[in-house]
């Protein structure tokens, strides 16, 4: 029963990904065959938001169309997820209406839809694997543990949530702290080389955002929230988003039931969101002064480690897991509907400028990092994913630039508007698109030999886990 409710849930979640084209939606952005950058191997001229995600991605690419790798990746986080939702289930001592009511709480909440319809996919899939790694962690499955950590650690928010929550459950802490910053290395090295932090200015535009009739705090322990109100279903602005306080409000009963590491990891995620809701200021110097805190400043995202305690909490039920489970769904009631967006488009990129480039970095003039799809949605230009860009970065909210542009981006376009080709070739730029022409400096590809060294650690450490089982088999 578990394993059929679970197939229901992920197929009304992600069916527009069975639709043929390319991932296009928001910030998520996956080709078919990206560009192997230093950029997106976290290299590059941008803190690495998005590695090693876009150099796997863009790896795979040469091999598999990547947006289908995507895809398989989004539906195994899924199954995984509903799979840790069972083992925390059965951890608790749940019977089968609570096990699917913890199950459905797992796959189906207002953070994977709005997540998803922002473009966090790999977000997504890091908040599905949360409470898998706290159940393996729970029962002592060290090596499984990490297996899931490593997964969960695509993106660098999901690595720096993954290893909280392994940290926090795990029986063997040290050595799985150990894992969980060697998982980390991929972003964090290139964060510790460049220095420097995000902008304040940028903290007010990520702000938690209240959602109807809810509050801030209310759309916050409901799993809401997100600063992107084009990213909110419907439902949740016509009042459904109450239903997740009185969830929050039903899960609380059985706090004394949830594991208190779960516990710790819910404070840490709730506290931090409304606190950064209550106290800007503060998360703003931090984010630009502390390097790494960038990641923080979208603080709606911190509730995602509440998730293990909510679902641990919806297991321990057993007079009301039918009303938990209805209450799960009719947070999101529109879920399948909201999240036709999220069906691939066609999207158009010349591949003979892809040719011509031929890996080496490109200067494009006059070209927005924005865009927008057939329908009018916003997505990141797919030039800035087809071609390895030296990228500006820029950010402007409302017409206020909060974060300024990348230093590289600055000189090389000053370089461009003075004609000064061997400036650009100093700089690394190998070609210049300006409308339809192209200009070629004579420099060549840049080297990606630190981002390459880094995905191949990132790909090894399965075989540090695989180790683990072997050794707890014995």
């Amino acid at each position: 029963m578990p394993a059929l409710w679970a197939a229901v849930l992920i197929g009304a979640l992600l069916w527009p990904l069975l639709l043929p084209g390319e991932l296009a939606l928001r910030d998520m952005v996956v080709l078919d065959s990206p560009a192997l950058s230093a950029g997106t191997l976290g290299t590059g001229d941008l803190p690495a938001r998005n590695a090693p995600q876009d150099g796997l991605l863009a790896l795979l690419g040469g091999v598999l169309p990547a947006s289908w790798v995507a895809r398989a990746f989004l539906v195994g986080g899924a199954v995984a997820g509903a799979y840790g939702a069972v083992l925390l289930a059965r951890h608790q001592g749940a019977g089968r209406l609570p096990t699917l009511a913890a199950l459905t709480l797992t796959l189906w909440n207002p953070y994977t839809v709005e997540r998803l319809l922002q473009g966090h996919w790999s977000l997504v899939i890091a908040a599905w694997l949360l409470p898998l790694i706290a159940a393996l962690g729970l029962t002592g499955r060290t090596g499984w543990q990490w297996l899931a950590l490593w997964a969960a650690s695509l993106t660098p928010t999901g690595a720096l949530f993954a290893l909280l929550t392994g940290v926090a459950t795990a029986r063997r802490r040290l050595p799985t702290l150990a894992f969980a910053l060697a998982c980390c290395l991929p972003w964090l090295i290139p964060g510790l080389l460049a220095g420097g932090g995000a902008s304040a200015a940028s903290v007010a535009a990520f702000a938690p955002r209240a959602e109807a009739w809810a509050t801030t705090p209310g759309s916050l322990v409901g799993l809401g929230g997100i600063w992107n109100a084009d990213a909110v279903p419907a439902s949740r602005e016509l009042g459904f988003a109450l239903v997740g306080v009185v969830l929050f409000a039903v899960l609380a009963t059985q706090a004394r039931r949830v594991p208190a590491p779960l516990l710790v990891l819910a404070g840490v995620g709730l506290g931090g969101a409304v606190l950064a809701w209550l106290l800007p200021d503060a998360l703003a110097w931090a984010t630009a002064h502390v390097p790494g805190a960038g990641l923080l400043r979208d603080a709606s995202k911190l509730t995602a480690l509440a998730l293990p305690a909510y679902v641990a909490a919806a297991a321990s039920i057993r007079r009301w897991a039918g009303l938990v489970l209805a209450l799960a769904l009719l947070q999101v009631p529109d879920a399948p509907r909201a999240l036709a967006p999220l069906a691939p488009q066609e999207v158009a990129v010349d591949p003979m400028l892809v040719e011509r480039v031929a890996g080496r970095d490109v200067l494009l003039v006059d070209e927005p990092p924005l865009t927008r799809r057939a329908d009018g949605t916003v997505i990141i230009n797919p030039l800035l994913k087809a071609l390895p860009t030296v990228e500006s970065g820029a950010l402007v909210v409302d017409g206020v630039l909060v974060d300024p542009p990348a230093p590289r981006w600055t000189e090389a376009v000053a370089a461009w508007e003075a004609g000064d080709l061997g400036r650009l070739a100093d700089l690394g730029v190998g070609v210049v698109v300006d409308g339809e022409e192209a200009t070629e400096t004579g420099a060549g590809p840049q080297s990606r030999t630190l981002g390459l060294w880094l995905l191949a650690g990132w790909l090894a450490m399965p075989l540090i886990a695989t180790a683990a089982l072997r050794t707890a088999r014995r």
